[in-house]
């Protein structure tokens, strides 16, 4: 069971839309279509988008249990190609001035006809290859531990992992090992001492699963009777509701806690947005910028800037900037003390920052440098990260993604204080439903309710 990187059918439009668009540039090329390109761009993209509909559509419809799930890719290529080339043909029967106008020679509407599926499944082919390559590269230096020992493990190891593979977990003393000794590190008893001491980025459990005595007796007589049978495993009441299942080879991997922004193309749009976003807000706000950075040196000595270590993505330790709010002490400085309402290191400007979160705007420069987004969990103190990790449940999985300037339990008043047991509780429950739930107009809501939300700055000292 794996957490998914990529989501599938994201890299699957990843490889239509770019086939489509070489395909597209190689027809113009060949066929000298420069008066085509300038004067009917908005056909290119209307026939585009009917491309994107058609995949779309075909995807949504084989979700269900049915053997289209995996339809080889050029068995897709050719039934998207059969739809777009009938509903062609119906417009052009619909309205042949229409694209008569645009196909004005017969010879170039075949050319189009026959160029697609000649030009387009190779290139489909060519432009897969290169995706998979970079997106391989791109993960080459991950950590996965593998457990078990057995035969499927070896398959997982080749077929799955490649040379991200740190160890492998025996699960029974008694098990044949068929892998390499030397990659064991231990048994599952020690697991946690050794995620504690290592790297490691994903588990993957290859472990054969023995159908039931009924379930071989079902078989048995279905093929008996030749009756077809297809079995649906109970992975909800195991994993849960956020799963995904995807096929390697003959191997079926179930992505254990899939997001939503495990999607390829919703991560994207998540990153546009931040530094979209952090561009114009840092530009909006540099006279206001300059504006504290005078009143800070005016109200107390010390630097302008205050750039404490903070833990991110994967567990990551980096450095968050923040306008300087407290008297430059040791302690502070070191951060290995929180700070405490009615704290006397706190300055009298350092009051006023902190109450409207103005401390915490310099950090657009960490999302435009790719270490936060603009809305996520907040990241925290490494010590505070300890003490969390071992009280609160699953909250490691907030580290999945980048921390945020603001963010869900900020906007629901659970921002400040890390004391009680409830605080605690709410702040990593209201940080794991926002990543559960994503989606960009929750992103919108959350900025809207940090600048003008009354909960917002409550418990802020």
């Amino acid at each position: 069971m794996i957490r998914a990187r990529h989501n599938s059918s994201a890299a699957s439009w990843e490889k239509d839309i770019l086939t489509f668009v070489l395909t597209i540039l190689i027809l113009f090329s060949v066929a000298e279509l420069v008066t085509f390109v300038e004067t009917h761009w908005l056909i290119i993209i209307n026939v585009f988008l009917l491309w994107v509909l058609i995949g779309y559509t075909r995807t949504k419809s084989s979700i269900g249990l049915s053997e289209s799930r995996h339809i080889p890719r050029l068995t897709n290529f050719i039934k998207s190609y059969l739809v777009l080339l009938c509903l062609t043909s119906m417009l052009y029967y619909l309205h042949p001035e229409f694209l008569t106008k645009i196909f004005s020679d017969k010879k170039v509407f075949a050319a189009f006809a026959l160029g697609f599926p000649i030009l387009g499944i190779p290139l489909n082919f060519i432009v897969g290859g290169i995706i998979n390559q970079i997106k391989s590269s791109t993960t080459s230096g991950s950590h996965t531990l593998i457990a078990g020992v057995g035969n499927l493990a070896k398959h997982v190891e080749e077929e799955v992992c490649g040379n991200s593979v740190k160890g492998f977990i025996k699960l029974k003393e008694e098990e044949e090992c068929l892998v390499s000794q030397e990659k064991v590190v231990g048994s599952v008893e020690g697991i946690h001492d050794y995620l504690q001491n290592n790297t490691v980025d994903e588990i993957v459990i290859a472990i054969p699963v023995k159908p039931s005595k009924k379930v071989r007796q079902i078989l048995s007589v279905a093929d008996h009777y030749g009756v077809r049978v297809k079995y649906v495993p109970d992975y909800q009441n195991l994993f849960g509701s956020h799963y995904r299942t995807k096929r390697y080879g003959h191997l079926e991997a179930v992505h254990v806690r899939q997001l939503p922004l495990d999607n390829t193309y919703a991560s994207f749009a998540k990153s546009m947005f931040d530094i979209t976003f952090s561009t114009f807000a840092l530009l909006a706000l540099l006279p206001l910028f300059l504006v504290l950075a005078i009143l800070i040196k005016l109200d107390s000595p010390g630097p302008i800037f205050y750039c404490p270590a903070r833990i991110g993505k994967g567990g990551k330790s980096f450095r968050v900037f923040k306008f300087r709010t407290m008297t430059v002490c040791d302690d502070v400085f070191a951060g290995v003390m929180s700070t405490q309402k009615n704290d006397p290191r706190i300055t009298r400007l350092g009051q006023i920052m902190r109450k409207y979160s103005l401390d915490e705007l310099p950090q657009f420069l960490n999302v435009l440098l790719g270490e936060m987004s603009v809305v996520g969990p907040r990241p925290h103190r490494s010590f505070l990260n300890r003490q969390l990790q071992e009280t609160e449940d699953k909250y490691m999985i907030r580290h999945y993604y980048k921390p945020g300037i603001t963010g869900w339990a900020q906007v629901n008043g659970w921002r400040g204080p890390t004391d009680t047991k409830e605080q605690k509780s709410q702040r990593t429950l209201h940080d794991i439903w926002y990543m559960e739930n994503w989606s960009f107009a929750l992103d919108l809501k959350i900025v809207f309710m940090t600048i003008f939300g009354t909960k917002t700055h409550h418990s802020a000292f």
